[in-house]
């Protein structure tokens, strides 16, 4: 058996593990691996191969595993990171694990950093060897680079970065994104249910959540029996006709029967849990036909007494002006304070409605001054002087 020497190149080193990664430039088989010190400095070692038949040349990667570790003065390893679980998924208040794993490099001390990205936003969460931001008092950097979150809150949602810098390897930097997702358990939901309905009317029901992460889906119940998506799917709701919507919580009767009346309640409900809503009535009546031709009619009956009244009161003259010898009379309003001048016109007709002035017989005195009245006493002493 004819053996050989020939150089391999290394690509990447493991301390961890001792697996070296390299190239053959040969087309011989790998048959027994040598370190050798004086090689070994320049990324190189010297193995022994096998020498086989005669084939096209070609580059080909060996993974070795080596008994002995390299000189600290070779930067041959290449920092790289892992995670066991790249998209973690937590209920809300509870703890999580944001793994972050070294698989390579040859620095002692790297310098772990710790982000998160959250509506376009970057904040520091694990920076200059301490917990930072609003996970102050509820993190910890646990092992080496992973991050460990307690009582976890729906905020916590987001993606995390583990950066990891190595000065003494080859590929200083590394980094790994974690997507964190907290589910958050629905409220009991706000549930709408109509009173009444008279039977052949639509009729709509609501259920609505909001707290739930992630969003819910809703499904109604009658008299504590659930109700599918669509009345004609299922030949137990045959004589019923109506569609829910378990995206939006809608019950939609098209035409309510009275098969229909009962007890009505919503759940919503989500991968964290469920809540449901009270449980609310809902009648559905028959419209009385009769009754409302019997309103309609009493209605009429009593629009027509009144007409009857005012009629007879009108012949009988409650709604005729009172008359004073034959003419009717207005009586003019004059307002306090004000000073009230009259037309000619009204002064002509109260003269002809006064009686006529009659003078005072004076039969002492004869003359015509007598008949004249003085202003004041002493222009008649005047007079009389």
């Amino acid at each position: 058996m004819l053996y050989t020497r020939h150089f391999g190149i290394v690509t990447s080193f493991s301390p961890y593990s001792n697996f070296v990664r390299w190239v053959l430039l040969s087309r011989f088989q790998i048959r027994k691996l040598r370190p050798k010190s004086s090689l070994f400095s320049k990324t190189a070692f010297q193995v022994r191969v096998k020498k086989t038949d005669a084939k096209p040349l070609y580059l080909k990667h060996y993974t070795t595993r080596l008994p002995w570790w390299p000189s600290a003065g070779c930067l041959t390893a290449a920092v790289n990171l892992k995670s066991s679980n790249r998209n973690p998924v937590v209920q809300e208040f509870e703890s999580v694990e944001l793994s972050c794993i070294i698989t390579d490099s040859q620095t002692n001390d790297p310098r772990i950093e710790w982000k998160k990205i959250q509506d376009d936003q970057t904040a520091y969460v694990f920076f200059d060897n301490r917990i930072q931001g609003d996970l102050a008092g509820r993190a910890e950097l646990l092992g080496k680079t992973s991050l460990k979150i307690w009582n976890v809150t729906r905020t916590d949602s987001a993606i995390y970065r583990c950066e990891v810098v190595a000065r003494n390897d080859r590929k200083e930097i590394d980094e790994i994104v974690i997507e964190l997702t907290v589910q958050v358990k629905p409220v009991p939901p706000v549930c709408r249910v109509p009173k009444a309905v008279p039977v052949g009317k639509s009729a709509t029901l609501q259920c609505q959540e909001s707290e739930g992460y992630p969003r819910p889906h809703y499904s109604w119940y009658r008299n504590d029996v659930p109700l599918p998506t669509d009345s004609r799917a299922n030949p137990r709701f045959r004589n019923s006709s109506f569609l829910l919507n378990p995206e939006t919580g809608t019950l939609v009767f098209s035409a309510v029967h009275k098969e229909d009346s009962g007890q009505y309640y919503c759940i919503a409900s989500n991968d964290a849990g469920s809540a449901r809503c009270e449980e609310q009535e809902l009648e559905v009546y028959d419209l009385n036909i009769g009754g409302i031709i019997g309103g309609v009619l009493v209605v009429l009956a009593v629009l027509a007494l009144i007409t009857v009244g005012i009629c007879c009161a009108y012949r009988r003259g409650y709604f005729i002006n009172n008359k004073q010898n034959g003419e009717s009379y207005k009586n003019t309003g004059k307002p306090d304070g004000v000073n009230y001048i009259r037309t000619d016109e009204e002064v002509q007709s109260e003269g002809t409605k006064q009686k006529p002035f009659r003078k005072p017989r004076n039969r002492g005195v004869p003359n015509r001054e007598s008949n004249i009245l003085p202003r004041n006493p002493s222009d008649s002493y005047r007079k009389k002087g």
